[in-house]
C-alpha cells in the first residue's frame, strides 16, 4: 500500500464499503481495482464470487459506467455524479487517492481517519449535506 521510496502510487485492490443513512438505508459493498488519479482513472467493482460488478471511468469532463451489459453504457458531464448514480453518495475522488496515499485532505463535508492507514484501512464520514454516509476501504497489502 505504501509506495516505494516515498514515490506516489496509481494501483489499489482492495474492498469498498457505503453505508448511505437515507431512508431507506442504501449499503453498497465490493472489491475493487482502482487505477490512475483523480483527474483520469479506472475504478473496478467485483462482486463476491469474482465477477465484475461494473467499471467506472473518468477524464476531464466526461464519466462513464460500464456495466458489462451489451448496450449497457452509461455516461454522465463528471465522475461526482456517476458515483452518486452508481452508489448512492457522492465520494470525493480527489481526498479518496489522497486518503489511500496516507494524506489527509479536506472533502467538503467528509471527515477521514487515517489512523489505521498503516493497516490497509481507511474510514471516512459525509456529515454534510444529509443524509450521513460512512465509507470504509480495506486496501489489499
Amino acid at each position: 500500500m505504501q509506495a516505494l521510496n516515498d514515490q506516489k502510487i496509481d494501483q489499489w485492490t482492495g474492498r469498498i464499503s457505503l453505508h448511505v443513512k437515507s431512508e431507506p438505508e442504501q449499503f453498497f459493498s465490493a472489491g475493487f481495482e482502482l487505477h490512475g488519479r483523480p483527474e483520469r482513472g479506472e475504478l473496478r467493482l467485483i462482486g463476491p464470487l469474482g465477477a465484475v460488478l461494473g467499471v467506472l471511468r473518468w477524464s476531464p469532463g466526461e464519466a462513464e459506467f460500464d456495466s458489462g451489459t451489451a448496450g449497457n453504457l452509461q455516461r454522465f458531464d463528471s465522475i461526482d455524479t456517476l458515483m452518486a448514480r452508481t452508489t448512492g453518495a457522492a465520494v470525493p475522488l480527489p481526498a479518496l487517492f489522497a486518503w489511500l496515499q496516507g494524506d489527509i485532505a479536506a472533502a467538503g463535508g467528509w471527515s477521514a481517519d487515517l489512523s489505521r492507514h498503516g493497516e490497509g484501512r481507511i474510514a471516512a464520514t459525509r456529515i454534510e449535506p444529509l443524509p450521513l454516509v460512512d465509507l470504509r476501504v480495506v486496501v489489499d497489502r
